[in-house]
């Protein structure tokens, strides 16, 4: 069945040990189904220069396809290392697997260890599908993500080809190509080209492509939501109820005579100011503002003898 294929290498029998043996580098051939399109060459100089200093802590897994050759199974940058230091011999496990095993275990076993490029991780996702009949669910399970997580991952397939290969290049990044999803081919390759000769942002990018759509532009959506928020956080007068006074800025000191008799003119403002009804209008005339600038703001008022209760609902994603 499905998980299975992520038992692949597992010995069936009582002899846990696996045999490390010296396999010749001209009989080794990578894997067809290797998911690294993109190898750093730099970072395969610094891995070779470990292996040079410490020795290859961890031998490769090779399978033999025909007597005396081998392809990679996991280990490919361990690989490319021993040929730049031009060794003759390769430390290795040698599995017994089929075609169909063996591909399997090298997309899995690459997605587990390696930093994939976006697409590169989308490109396996999907041969392993098609390998093994998974679906979303069932895979994403399996390699311990979120089905959203993958069908997310997916949708880059979608991108034109001269797309993805700009984000292997890492000329663009996958947030640029995840704003073309919704154009169509032709109007993707022409995107491509000016994300990339004007070197856009993100958001640059996100308001042509809505240009190109005619859509309202996420630039200026997130200014609105922006200044909503400032306004709805901001400090705002309420309007009175009927026959309710509005309590009014009290007067700036300022030097006087003193006098015998005692004013006493804060008692009525903090009469005003402990009035629950007044403190429950301003909470009301906020959230007004906020439902008038585009939040989806639900509330729930009670009232009993002790107190008011209000409870404010506002969706994280709007």
């Amino acid at each position: 069945m499905a998980f299975s294929l992520f038992n692949f290498g597992k010995s069936e029998g009582n002899d846990t040990k696996q045999k490390v043996v010296d396999i010749k580098l001209d009989q080794i051939i990578p894997n067809r189904y290797q998911p690294r399109q993109v190898f750093d060459k730099d970072g395969i100089r610094e891995l070779a220069q470990t292996i040079d200093e410490h020795g290859l802590l961890q031998p490769i897994v090779l399978r033999e396809y025909e007597p005396a050759k081998y392809e990679i199974i996991a280990g490919e940058r361990r690989y490319r290392a021993m040929k730049l230091l031009q060794w003759e011999t390769a430390p290795a496990i040698i599995e017994k697997m089929s075609d169909h095993e063996a591909a399997s275990l090298a997309l899995v076993e690459n997605l587990q260890r390696s930093q994939l490029s976006s697409v590169e991780e989308a490109q396996a996702y999907r041969r392993l599908m098609d390998l093994n009949h998974l679906t979303q669910a069932t895979l994403a399970k399996g390699m311990g993500k979120s089905q959203s997580f993958v069908a997310n991952k997916l949708r880059l397939l979608k991108l034109i080809k001269p797309v993805q290969t700009a984000i292997l290049d890492h000329r663009i990044s996958e947030r640029h190509g995840r704003a073309m999803l919704d154009l169509d081919e032709k109007q993707q390759r022409d995107m491509l080209m000016k994300v990339v000769n004007n070197r856009l942002t993100v958001r640059q990018t996100e308001d042509e492509v809505a240009r190109v759509l005619g859509r309202p532009l996420p630039s200026e959506i997130a200014k609105q939501k922006a200044e909503a928020r400032k306004q709805a956080l901001s400090a705002i007068a309420p309007e009175a109820e009927p026959g309710q006074d509005v309590p009014t800025p009290a007067p700036k000191k300022t030097k006087a005579k003193k006098s015998s008799k005692k004013a006493h003119p804060k008692t009525k403002r903090a009469k005003q100011i402990n009035d629950a009804r007044l403190a429950l209008n301003t909470i009301k005339k906020s959230i007004k503002l906020a439902t008038d600038s585009g939040f989806a703001v639900t509330t729930k008022e009670t009232d009993d003898d002790k107190a008011y209760q209000l409870v404010i609902e506002i969706p994280k994603k709007q």
